[in-house]
């Protein structure tokens, strides 16, 4: 898995993204050979965490350290294209909106050659341990809005 970040050039309000590459497998295939539409999901997970880690913290320290969990309350995904065995995707993730206690990410998944395979959104709800709503602590916030450092 490789990942980057970019920022559009020419789009102050634009957020940052991060770029995360992975390879259908086999087993990530159906009976026709192309990926399986609940893999779509995974790899928008795949991507939020990557999206987490460049932000310089991962969901684990934020259990563990802050008691705060990130729920998925929506999800939602558009297919615009199949793909098969062994295609090499791009999941390009940004946060669309983090306030105090809803962050809401959006995805896309692109081929090497650009082709949309599919795009979509998750809506994620903070709670402490018990699953009641609590507020994201605001450095975490601030981290998730950040611009990313170019590499």
């Amino acid at each position: 898995m490789r990942t980057r970040s970019h920022r559009p050039e020419g789009t102050e309000s634009s957020p940052d993204f991060v770029d995360t590459t992975v390879r259908v497998r086999y087993a990530e295939t159906d009976q026709m050979g192309v990926a399986y539409y609940a893999n779509h999901f995974i790899w928008f997970e795949l991507g939020r965490t990557e999206f987490f880690r460049r932000r310089g913290y991962t969901y684990r320290e934020l259990e563990e350290q802050e008691g705060c969990y990130i729920i998925v309350a929506e999800a939602h995904c558009r297919y615009h294209s199949p793909v098969g065995y062994d295609e090499v995707l791009t999941v390009r993730t940004r946060v669309k909106q983090a306030r105090t206690r809803v962050v809401i990410f959006g995805y896309e998944i692109l081929t090497g050659d650009g082709r949309k395979v599919a795009s979509g959104e998750t809506l994620h709800v903070i709670t402490d341990r018990d699953g009641k709503p609590r507020s994201l602590p605001e450095r975490y916030r601030q981290a998730l809005l950040a611009p990313l450092a170019v590499r």
